[in-house]
């Protein structure tokens, strides 16, 4: 069975700049084993991340995020059960918002930032699926 699980997080305090290289480095190593694929959004202290695979896979996956040090205030935005995944091309891709235009933040939020936490889950998971429509996502790797 696939599940999609969107989640927030922020970086924590005293954690080291190059955490998204890291972050990506990994995902790219260990999600084709796992069968997870996803997408990594990040405005450098706010992330939102959405990964899809077997139910088992993604929740011990999530579980391991928030254990981590890097990560503060985790937050699920919604999980579901999925007869197919939206993200199936990247191993895990990455959205720069300081490359992605505002417009198109202020589409879904009342401000031209990430702020996961005050947008319902549905909205930040049709912001992830435009960006995949108007190729704001980069690191393409399967």
């Amino acid at each position: 069975m696939l599940v999609r699980l969107l989640y927030a997080s922020r970086l924590a305090k005293g954690a080291a700049a190059n955490v998204v290289d890291s972050i990506l480095q990994q995902s790219r190593v260990k999600n084709p084993v796992l069968g997870i694929t996803g997408l990594l959004c990040h405005d450098g202290s706010v992330f939102m991340q959405v990964l899809e695979g077997g139910r088992e896979p993604v929740s011990a996956l999530y579980n391991r995020i928030a254990a981590d040090p890097r990560h503060e205030r985790v937050t699920i935005l919604g999980f579901e059960d999925i007869s197919e995944r939206c993200f199936a091309g990247w191993t895990m891709g990455l959205v720069d918002l300081a490359k992605v235009n505002p417009g198109m933040l202020l589409k879904y939020s009342e401000k031209a930032v990430l702020d996961p936490y005050a947008v319902p889950g549905g909205g930040s998971l049709s912001l992830l699926k435009e960006m995949i429509v108007t190729a704001q996502i980069i690191g393409r790797a399967c």
